[in-house]
């Protein structure tokens, strides 16, 4: 859920340190946070005009004088009166080329305009569709959008002067940004609103970045002399002083008399200093959190924080940022004698990690995390962490000669520390929770993307994570520049040996002694043949999930001229194909002849719930339970001049007390002139529509089963003798409306609406049942895709070495991954082959359960069957070197729901006792091994089983 305007993509290398699995569309990356370079403005661009190439200018041929622009006819939904200056076209040239203005001049302080992505998205899909249309020479029916709506998005309970945004949205899902240049000429043409402006922030330690602040810090404040309680919504860059400023100038005291507290918990933890120019973000502030107000003279002194801090024996106090490590010098600034007195008692206050519930756990290793918003994903990875050996072992020491302040691509130590007191805290016997807001604020203070409280994804997290603590603690001082080698011929065992011995020349830290393997790679040129080999560490394993690229899909088409009406045909599309796809693979199998069309609906409850008229729309909107009806047509029942009539079937049924009415059967679609009907025209038009039902014969009227056009006077004698002797309908059609239950007569001179289906109602009585046979009307739809529930459960599961498999399997690079051919001197498109080399002692296995692309955003919940107790790589390693490739689960990161949010959780063992747990934020249970292996899992953690004992972290005090 992280924003597009100022994310920040990973550099990628091409050819082989590039992993082949990584190029594919991911929702995150893995690199050394280093080589973070911020894109800005440029993805959002691209974000919100996917679909359609961006370019500064347009070409000429797009004028609005173009003939085929001429023969598009344009409709306005809701707003017919609304004056547009500009074409679409022109619309789409001058948003993007003020998306590139705004991209050009970046500035911290920049306004953003949050629009619905409901509203954006409508208006997008109108210019990339008659974008299309005029480059195919098409004619079309394009619909503009309405006036901006962003009232989906805003929480319904907030002043309407000042309205707030509902919690958790996700961009370009929920919402897109866009600079106020664009906002302002958005509204200019469509008008409505209301506007939400949020300001562009710069963020990060050593290289900043720029993001938009949707959701600026929202604090409680509580009045100490009353009680009372306030908002205040502040950006978290402004400064304590800031702070104090806006409290006193809303209450009403003088700043030299009051005093603010930290009162996280509703506890008083911290007392802000209102000359520090610290960020609240830098101040542990977090979003929804309470503050205390108290002024000279009406609450409690200095001596009641006294007594507060015994109530709170197991709040810890946050250790100095910078000066921690300086010789004798602790947070609060006095002398220590020793830098060691910091591991040798690290179980002092944090007021910035706080604990909450009180008595005694007596078995360590088991407490919770609160979550802090959102951060769930940040917890799921720190209790895996807190649960690995190795890396226990080593923060539970004083690790301190191995700090590096001076590594320009880590963090001065500052990670590293934070890290360590949070898992002295997790492993402090005397503890149920944790409040981890000291290493959060870190977190986002040297990886901005993690900052806010946007749900994000754990593995990305601790692939950052894993990398800072390395850079913090590299032992390498300077770096040596060490060129690198091809294979040359030589043997594999010299060239992989050598390749490690450089990696370490240059990086050595417990990170990489514990979590670093290595791989082969390999690539052929297509060409010449020439083979390149290196070796590449890794920190983790990035697996596929097999899974297929194609999806069956089920569609019942409607015949107005053969029987049986309805018949189905399953199709085989691109999962992440277009409506166009389904179209032409239904149209192929239906027989579809060149002048006939077809009209795609949702059928719902006996309704049309929704019509797939979109060319554009993806595929993946409809879902597997849907019932989709494919309506047939003669081109000339569409076009302009004709609207939708749709007619629902309606019976009345006798009970005990009165009689009840309910629908029934798949409603009948067909196009009718906009012009006034009258009652003959009516009746025409439900005869012609009903008449494949009719008992006897079928009219001379009804060409080839087809509705007859009303309008061009092909109706015979009997379509106009449907009215009795004293003129009335000889049918009972009521007009009725989307959401609405109520029923009214179909009057004479009525207009069926041009911007949607007119929906009518057809009662069918006695009479209507001798004429008609309902029988193929009510029949069950199939789903759109039913699975069987005896192969499901194969086919939904997949194991762990199938992943490996492909993992390692062959592949050429992609067009944007070319490699340069040190024979051919070229470019070349080469085949690339990945083997495992040298496995790490803790190896971290990642699920590629989320995939990206153009059309379809996707989780693939496919249970893997990856195993416990003794996971046997050898097959899969080239180098046989004597070391173990046996292994033992001993956590996984879970994760729960769909894409852009759900929970993520963890299991974790606890080595001493052979007991599993999970560990879902603050609460913490015993779960039972079988348990275990669930379609959740996302990122495993496996230690190699050695045969020698090894000293347990359990043992260090």
């Amino acid at each position: 859920m992280a924003l597009g305007i100022g994310r920040c993509l990973l550099e990628k290398r091409k050819g082989h340190n590039n992993n082949k699995r990584d190029r594919e569309s991911d929702h995150k990356s893995s690199s050394s946070p280093s080589l973070y370079l911020c894109r800005f403005l440029s993805n959002a661009r691209k974000k919100c005009f996917s679909g359609f190439a961006i370019s500064r200018i347009f070409s000429s041929s797009y004028s609005s004088s173009d003939s085929t622009c001429d023969s598009i006819k344009m409709t306005i939904s809701d707003s017919e009166s609304m004056d547009f200056p500009c074409t679409l076209e022109e619309e789409r040239r001058i948003v993007t080329e003020l998306m590139s203005e705004a991209e050009d001049q970046l500035k911290e302080g920049n306004l953003y305009f949050v629009i619905s992505n409901r509203w954006y998205a409508s208006w997008k899909r109108c210019v990339n569709q008659i974008t299309e249309e005029i480059s195919s020479g098409k004619a079309s029916e394009v619909t503009r959008p309405g006036p901006i709506d962003n009232h989906d998005i805003i929480d319904s309970e907030s002043d309407a002067s000042d309205p707030q945004l509902l919690k958790n949205l996700e961009e370009a899902v929920d919402y897109v940004l866009v600079p106020e240049q664009v906002w302002n000429k958005l509204v200019e043409w469509y008008k409505g609103g209301p506007p939400i402006q949020r300001k562009l922030i710069s963020q990060g330690f050593y290289s900043k970045s720029y993001s938009v602040e949707v959701y600026p810090l929202c604090l409680k404040l509580t009045d100490s002399k009353d009680g009372s309680s306030y908002i205040i919504r502040l950006s978290k860059q402004a400064s304590v002083g800031q702070l104090y400023e806006t409290v006193c100038a809303a209450r009403g005291v003088s700043k030299e008399k009051a005093r603010i507290w930290d009162y996280f918990q509703k506890k008083k933890s911290v007392l802000l200093d209102p000359s520090s120019e610290k960020t609240l973000e830098e101040s542990c502030l977090q979003i929804d959190q309470d503050i205390l107000l108290e002024v000279d003279g009406s609450a409690s002194s200095q001596e009641d924080m006294s007594s507060a801090g015994n109530e709170l024996a197991l709040v810890l106090v946050e250790p100095a940022t910078n000066t921690m490590l300086s010789e004798g010098t602790v947070s609060n600034g006095h002398s220590n004698g020793s830098m060691f007195s910091l591991f040798k008692n690290p179980f002092n206050n944090d007021a910035c990690g706080s604990s909450s519930g009180f008595g005694r756990r007596e078995k360590r290793g088991l407490v919770g995390l609160q979550n802090l918003g959102n951060t769930c994903f940040m917890n799921s990875t720190l209790q895996c962490l807190a649960h690995t050996p190795p890396i226990v072992d080593y923060f539970l020491k004083d690790y301190s000669a191995d700090i590096n302040e001076d590594n320009p691509l880590g963090m001065r130590g500052e990670l590293a520390i934070e890290f360590g007191e949070l898992l002295r805290k997790l492993w402090s016997s005397g503890q149920y929770t944790v409040a981890p807001r000291s290493f959060k604020t870190k977190l986002g203070r040297f990886a901005p993307q993690f900052s806010g409280y946007n749900q994000h994804d754990s593995q990305e997290m601790l692939s950052f994570l894993l990398d800072g603590l390395h850079e913090d603690l590299n032992k390498v001082k300077q770096k040596p520049y060490i060129e690198s080698k091809d294979s040359d011929g030589r043997p594999d065992d010299e060239v992989a040996e050598e390749m490690w011995k450089y990696h370490k020349a240059r990086n050595d830290s417990v990170i990489v002694d514990v979590c670093q393997g290595q791989y082969k790679s390999t690539l052929v040129c297509p060409e010449c043949g020439k083979i390149s080999i290196t070796f590449d560490p890794f920190m983790y394993l990035t697996l596929p999930l097999p899974t297929s690229r194609t999806r069956s899909m089920t569609v019942s088409v409607f015949n107005g001229d053969s029987n049986p009406l309805l018949t189905p045909y399953t199709v085989t599309v691109p999962k992440d194909g277009s409506l166009r796809d389904l179209d032409s693979a239904v149209g192929a199998a239906c027989g579809l002849k060149d002048d006939e069309s077809l009209l795609f609906a949702d059928v719902f409850s006996h309704k049309v719930f929704k019509y797939l008229d979109n060319p554009l729309e993806t595929l993946s909107e409809i879902k597997d339970n849907d019932r989709i009806v494919a309506y047939r047509f003669n081109q000339m029942h569409r076009g302009p001049g004709k609207a939708k009539l749709e007619i629902l079937h309606w019976e009345p049924k006798k009970v005990d007390i009165g009689r009840e009415a309910k629908y029934f059967g798949i409603p009948l679609v067909t196009y009718v002139d906009t012009e006034p009907l009258s009652r003959s025209d009516i009746d025409a038009i439900i005869s012609g529509v009903m008449s494949p039902l009719h008992r006897t014969t079928v009219h001379a009227g009804e060409e080839n089963g087809h509705v007859p056009d009303v309008a061009d006077g092909s109706l015979s004698p009997k379509d106009t003798e449907l009215e009795d002797g004293n003129g009335e309908s000889s049918f009972n059609v009521f007009l009725t409306e989307t959401y609405s239950s109520s029923l009214k007569p179909l009057e004479p001179g009525f207009v069926a609406n041009t911007r949607s289906a007119t929906k009518v109602v057809f009662e069918w009585n006695e009479k209507e049942h001798e004429r008609y046979d309902s029988s193929s009307l009510d029949v069950d739809l199939p789903e759109v895709y039913k699975s069987s529930l005896f192969v499901n459960k194969a086919k939904k599961e997949v194991s762990l070495f199938s992943c490996l498999e492909a993992f390692i399997a062959e592949e050429p690079l992609g067009p944007e991954d070319m490699w340069y051919c040190p024979a051919c001197k070229e470019h070349r498109q080469a085949k690339k082959k990945l083997d495992l080399w040298k496995l790490p002692e803790i190896l971290v296995v990642h699920l590629k359960r989320f995939t990206y692309s153009r059309f379809l955003k996707n989780k693939i919940d496919k249970l893997v069957n990856f195993p416990i107790h003794d996971l046997d790589l050898s097959k899969y390693v080239m180098n046989k070197d004597g070391q173990s490739c046996l292994y033992e689960l001993y956590a996984v990161s879970n994760h729960y729901g769909g894409l852009g949010g759900g929970h993520y959780t963890a299991c974790a063992k606890l080595m001493d006792e052979n007991k599993w747990y999970d560990f879902d934020d603050s609460r913490v249970s015993p779960i039972d091994e079988s348990e275990i292996k669930t379609s959740a899992a996302y990122v495993l953690f496996y230690r190699r089983v050695k045969s020698e004992s090894t000293s347990s972290y359990m043992d260090i005090d």
